[in-house]
């Protein structure tokens, strides 16, 4: 790693969907070389056929990525694919393996110190499943690989206007009401005051959702406010966690009075952000001892090999770690 600016790792996704494409394309990025130093994690054959389909001014010899302008990016490679057929916008077993494989060997990278952080392209949750791993995304892949506990570990979404948490993730909307509790939305108000620290903001203010319209409006709407999630947040600031809330999740929102969000389920939390930050906004996973990121979209199989992928996400996410390493 270097001595003067953090060394990020880059496994290339899911290989079937647009996850090379936008490593690729955020390689090409001058800004960012100033700030970083990276490494891809993947192998050869995805990466050249994306380069090719893709018609991208990129080659690539061996464990060496070369730009334009004579740079160069190392490549550390992990056979996964070997020789397997798949296609560009295919579920398949193939290719979940392959990228279940490129971010756990970049997580690998990170324990050991060899990086400083990981910002991992979109995977395809069916595929992985395909290949008969139990998946729900990055997160809870970090957390596997570190041995955090599941309740201590969360997902922040970051875009120029909103960083949000959200409590409870990738899981069907009965299930997350049923793991809803107090203990787990105070777990959360702790990663997120502890992220908030290492993003430079010691003193941040949290803005907390209440899981039904209008935060329960005094329990005619739902009593779940009342019966936990009140007290999570009243446990918070005798902590010295600077909590307020629970707002109706709309009003908390508009209001765009806080430095963090957190929200009581994936759409309460993912909809605002992508609303108003359409393809700008990154997540990084909080809870773990590895800095993780990744993009807040997924890895758009529709238009794989198209060429038509933007890295904005990929860049922001490099330079929201960057930041923070």
């Amino acid at each position: 790693m270097s001595d003067q600016r953090p060394t990020i790792a880059m496994p290339i996704g899911d290989p079937a969907g647009i996850g090379p494409e936008v490593v690729l394309k955020a390689l090409l990025e001058e800004s960012l070389y100033g700030q970083m130093d990276l490494i891809v994690v993947g192998e050869v054959e995805p990466l050249r056929r994306h380069i090719d389909a893709c018609q991208l001014p990129v080659s690539i010899d061996g464990g060496t990525i070369s730009l334009p302008g004579g740079r160069t990016v190392p490549l550390h490679v992990v056979p996964a694919l070997e020789g397997q057929e798949w296609r560009f916008g295919e579920v398949s077993s193939v290719t979940g393996l392959a990228c279940y494989r490129y971010a756990s060997a970049a997580i690998e990278l990170a324990k050991s110190q060899s990086v400083n952080a990981v910002v991992a392209a979109p995977h395809t949750e069916a595929a992985v499943n395909a290949a008969g791993i139990h998946f729900r995304g990055y997160p809870g892949l970090v957390a596997e690989l570190t041995g955090t506990p599941l309740d201590k570990t969360f997902l922040m979404l970051m875009s120029p206007i909103y960083r949000v948490v959200n409590v409870t993730l990738h899981e069907p909307l009965k299930d997350a009401l049923l793991r809803l509790d107090g203990p787990l939305i105070l777990n959360a108000l702790r990663a997120t005051r502890d992220a908030l620290i290492v993003l430079g903001l010691p003193e941040g203010r949290i803005g907390v959702c209440g899981l039904n319209p209008h935060a329960g409006e005094g329990g005619l709407m739902g009593t779940e406010e009342g019966l936990f999630i009140q007290s999570a947040i009243d446990d918070a600031v005798e902590e010295g966690i600077n909590a307020h809330g629970p707002y109706g999740a709309d009003a908390l929102f508009a209001d765009r009075a806080f430095d963090a969000y957190l929200a009581m389920y994936h759409d309460q939390g993912h909809i605002p952000i992508k609303v108003a930050s359409p393809r700008q906004a990154s997540a990084i996973t909080i809870g773990t001892p590895v800095l993780f990121g990744s993009v807040a979209h997924g890895s758009a199989l529709d238009i794989a090999g198209k060429g038509l992928a933007t890295p904005a996400a990929v860049i922001q996410a490099l330079k929201n770690l960057a930041n923070s390493s």
